[in-house]
């Protein structure tokens, strides 16, 4: 009797212990991952800058800088998304 009490308050005390402990991890993650991917979309906008700069008209170029917009729009919204995600998940 005494150890299914004993059993019972401690799966108690772990569901509400676990979910303190988790979401701030889960929040960390995602910032740490919104991170990354703004510093890679930043490499990719450099690498964008420099294209543009050079540009003088060769087709080879404009894929070029067509690719590196869509990779500079693609990892900066996962960015910015993942660290929306990390708000929302540290607000509820």
């Amino acid at each position: 009797m005494v150890q299914k009490k004993v059993v019972s308050q401690g799966r108690l005390f772990l569901q509400h212990v676990l979910p303190a402990f988790f979401r701030p991890v889960h929040t960390l993650w995602h910032e740490i991952i919104g991170f990354l991917f703004i510093v890679i979309a930043a490499f990719f906008g450099l690498n964008l800058f420099n294209t543009v700069r050079k540009f003088n008209g060769d087709p080879a170029q404009v894929m070029k800088i067509a690719g590196a917009a869509f990779f500079v729009l693609l990892l900066g919204g996962y960015g910015i998304s993942s660290f929306r995600r990390a708000r929302k998940i540290s607000r509820s």
